[in-house]
């Protein structure tokens, strides 16, 4: 839920930036889906301020985890048959058990792909994709700005809102692929902590307003150093 910040990010950033790459993992890669696929600020927010967005993480005790998939996956298939890439577009997964991580680009991504973008290991069961399994990207890492570089970017802006000691304690541990120092980065984080793990589990509509407008107030601090 902590995604709806980086939608207040996108609507301050939006006026002022045009990227040539989108890359985006976990929450992020829905998020990215929808404004490569052209969505307007407000459709955007629309999704997080939805009620309906509470049956994402319906919890439910399953083999694999906690959480229920099917709301989840119902609207991975809505945003898939919304939107589609109008710039360059591009998501990572984790193959299981190899923990593997794979890019998923433009064309090639199907709702299947975004249902496991955001398949949280251990909550949601891995969503199988041509014989394999996959879980979301952001389980080896929620900001892969390598990505961005290997697929050509120079300048990159990162919107990274997983800031609590739990997500960095996870990054220390699965020591994700870094970005080389050739890769020049402008960083967005939130200025101060959004909320609980819990409140990012559960769908708020207060929270999700909050979130929203302090993303802009960040997004527009951050806009002397982004505009290009």
């Amino acid at each position: 839920m902590f995604a709806a910040w980086e939608v207040g990010v996108w609507k301050a950033l939006c006026g002022h930036v045009q990227p040539d790459l989108i890359v985006g993992a976990s929450a992020g890669a829905w998020v990215g889906w929808a404004i490569a696929g052209g969505a307007t600020v407000e459709e955007l927010a629309s999704e997080w301020r939805d009620p309906l967005c509470a049956e994402i993480m319906r919890p439910g005790l399953h083999r694999m985890g906690c959480l229920r998939p099917e709301g989840m996956h119902k609207k991975a298939r809505e945003l898939h048959e919304r939107f589609r890439p109008k710039v360059p577009f591009a998501m990572t997964l984790v193959e299981v058990p190899t923990l593997r991580l794979r890019i998923v680009r433009d064309s090639e991504i199907t709702w299947q792909h975004l249902a496991a973008a955001c398949s949280i290991p251990f909550a949601f069961p891995p969503v199988e994709i041509g014989g394999k399994h996959y879980v979301d990207g952001g389980f080896r890492g929620a900001l892969p700005l390598w990505v961005a570089e290997e697929l050509g970017a120079t300048h990159a802006i990162a919107v990274n809102c997983l800031t609590l000691w739990p997500f960095r304690a996870l990054r220390m541990i699965m020591r994700p692929p870094t970005a080389s120092s050739k890769l020049a980065v402008t960083l967005i984080e939130p200025s101060r902590p959004l909320g609980s793990v819990r409140e990012s589990v559960f769908w708020n509509a207060t929270n999700i307003e909050s979130w929203i407008a302090r993303g802009v107030e960040d997004g527009t601090r951050a806009l002397s150093s982004v505009r290009m």
